[in-house]
């Protein structure tokens, strides 16, 4: 691993890990890009929905959001803004439930399913004049990209490089730092959308899903012990946590990636800072700036992009070849 010396200072209006991670996240406008909304098909019947951002280039980045985000949230438009920029061409696309649109099976997304990661990289590498791909991810879309990249090893030379931001290495410390007092509101957020999901499960597909518990899921620990879990066939959150954490992963990522984590964000347990475990890596580089919050990262400049925007779009550009 090589840690890298991070240049972001922060904002000097904004202090605390909290305003850095909740300003941005309400006030962020990003100019808008002209995109093609595109539907591919899944292996088992289903689809994804992503939106292309087309530019006259071999390259191309697929972009992966964050937990209860989706393809239009300002970060990412933010990330895709920096990445066409430089000339590449941009997916952003949607895990399932997450669309404008209800998906076919009885399932929806989670922190693992690398499974439709990989149908959006076949689609993307047929397309044509596409010869370089990379791949960068927020949050849960960070985790999702490293575990992905660690499955794929060698076996997908068009993936060039890889960038992810506010990742938590660790799923299971990251769901108990999420459970802590001061991070109450965004528990609170995330489970109300997160709840339904639950249900609108259960109508499509009833029998797929008991909700009998649904009223006494307080935390998403409790939420992912008894529906994310069982809906996707594991055992339990810990099952869920413990198969699906980029952290079993990340030694076996074979293209330079880079892993931004800030030290002040409120959703990282120490786990996400694993200094001897990627210490050994050659390929992976861990930049840990002492600000930026979660997704935060303020600075835009007259367009919306934001620092963490550029920093990932410079290091996938300077490692494609």
């Amino acid at each position: 691993m090589a840690l890298v010396n991070s240049n972001y200072k922060g904002h000097y209006l904004l202090r605390g890990s909290h305003l850095e991670t909740i300003y941005p996240s309400l006030t962020r406008k990003v100019s808008p890009l002209v995109y093609d909304a595109i539907e591919i098909d899944t292996p088992d019947n289903d689809f994804l929905q992503l939106d292309l951002y087309r530019n006259d280039s071999d390259k191309l980045v697929i972009i992966s959001h964050g937990l209860e985000g989706n393809s239009r949230r300002p970060y990412m438009i933010g990330a895709a803004r920096a990445f066409f920029n430089i000339g590449y061409n941009v997916i952003c696309w949607n895990y399932r439930g997450c669309g404008t649109k209800s998906n076919r099976q009885p399932k929806y997304y989670h922190s693992g399913a690398t499974y439709d990661l990989l149908t959006v990289v076949k689609y993307a590498s047929d397309l044509p004049g596409i010869e370089h791909l990379a791949l960068a991810g927020f949050s849960l879309g960070g985790n999702l990209t490293l575990k992905f990249l660690g499955e794929q090893g060698s076996s997908l030379p068009q993936i060039k490089s890889a960038a992810v931001i506010s990742t938590p290495l660790d799923l299971s410390a990251g769901s108990d730092k999420l459970n802590e007092p001061q991070n109450y509101l965004y528990t609170y957020r995330f489970l109300r959308t997160l709840k339904q999901k639950a249900l609108l499960l259960h109508q499509q597909h009833p029998g797929s899903i008991e909700l009998n518990g649904l009223a006494k899921v307080k935390t998403l620990r409790d939420f992912d012990d008894q529906f994310t879990a069982p809906v996707h066939g594991f055992k339990g959150a810990d099952d869920y946590y413990s198969q699906c954490s980029s952290g079993r992963f990340v030694s076996s990522v074979e293209v330079p990636t880079l892993i931004l984590n800030a030290i002040n964000d409120p959703f990282l347990p120490k786990e996400s800072y694993p200094y001897d475990l990627l210490e050994p890596l050659e390929k992976v580089f861990f930049e840990t700036p002492k600000r930026g919050g979660h997704v935060g990262f303020f600075g835009p400049d007259s367009e919306g992009v934001y620092w963490c925007d550029k920093r990932i779009a410079q290091f996938v550009n300077d490692n494609l070849l």
